[in-house]
C-alpha cells in the first residue's frame, strides 16, 4: 500500500533523506524510530506530496505521489502530532466539514457513528472541539480516516503529549484500523508504544534506514538498547 523506492531529498548539502526503500502492507503497521532530523517527518510529507523528492519515488497503492498528486490523497488520512481542527465548531460539525471536502455525505447519525467507533464519548460529539483534550483531537482525526475510508494512515508523533490512558486508547483504536486492512506508517519517539503497537518497526539515522525488526522479535527494553546504540 505504501512503497518507497531509492527515495531521497536534499536540501542544498543537507541530506535529508539517503535513498529509502521501504514497503508497507495493508493491515500493517509500521513504526519509525529515530531522533530529530533523521528523516521521519521528511518520509511522511514524501507520502503525502507536501515536498517532492530529490530522487526516487513514493507511491501509494501502486501509484505515484509526484505523478497523481490528487488521486493518491484518495488513499489516504494523516494525523499530525496536533491534529488542527477549528475550535468553534463540534466534533460532529468539524467531521462532517473534513469528510465533505474528500467527497462524502453522511447522516447525523453516521457522523456519530464513526466518532463513537473512534473512541470519542457521545456527549463530546456535540460538544465544541475548543474544549476537547489531546487525545478526544486525536479521535476525531481517526473518525476522519474512517469516514474517508482511508486505506493507508500517516501518523506523526501521535501519542506525544497524550497520558497513558489516552495514549493506550490511541493504540487499541490503530489494532482495530490494522485489522480492517489499514496501512499504517507512524513516526514516533515512543520505543513502548512502537514495540507494542507495530508489526515492525525502523530505526532512521541521518536520513538512512539502518535496522528493520519484527517487533515480536524483540523485548521492549532489547529495543531501546538497540535504539540507543544505533543513534
Amino acid at each position: 500500500m505504501l512503497t518507497a523506492s531509492k527515495l531521497t531529498k536534499t536540501y542544498g548539502e543537507q541530506v535529508a533523506l539517503k535513498g529509502l526503500n521501504l514497503s508497507i502492507a495493508p493491515g500493517e503497521i509500521f513504526a519509525l524510530l529515530g531522533q530529530n532530523g533523521a528523516g521521519k517527518t521528511t518520509t511522511i510529507n514524501c507520502f503525502l506530496g507536501f515536498i517532492e523528492p530529490s530522487s526516487g519515488s513514493a507511491s501509494i497503492n501502486g501509484l505515484s505521489v509526484k505523478e497523481n498528486a490528487l488521486e493518491t490523497k484518495k488513499y489516504l488520512a494523516y494525523i499530525p502530532e496536533t491534529v488542527m481542527l477549528y475550535p468553534n465548531l463540534t466534533g460532529i460539525e468539524n467531521l462532517d466539514f473534513f469528510s465533505s471536502l474528500a467527497g462524502f455525505s453522511y447522516s447525523a447519525e453516521e457522523l456519530s457513528g464513526f466518532l463513537h467507533k473512534a473512541g470519542l464519548q457521545v456527549p463530546a460529539h456535540t460538544q465544541r472541539v475548543g474544549g476537547y483534550s489531546k487525545g478526544m483531537r486525536q479521535k476525531v482525526g481517526i473518525a476522519i480516516a474512517l469516514a474517508k475510508k482511508a486505506k493507508a494512515l500517516l501518523l506523526d508523533e501521535p501519542t506525544s503529549g497524550l497520558d497513558p490512558k489516552a495514549s493506550n486508547e490511541f493504540s487499541e483504536i490503530l489494532k482495530e484500523l490494522s485489522k480492517n486492512g489499514t496501512a499504517i506508517l507512524m513516526a514516533t519517539h515512543d520505543i513502548f508504544r512502537a514495540r507494542e503497537v507495530a508489526h515492525r518497526i525502523g530505526i532512521m539515522k541521518e536520513g538512512n534506514l539502518v535496522s528493520v525488526i519484527d517487533a515480536e522479535s524483540i523485548t521492549a527494553n532489547e529495543l531501546e538498547e538497540m535504539y540507543l546504540q544505533t543513534v
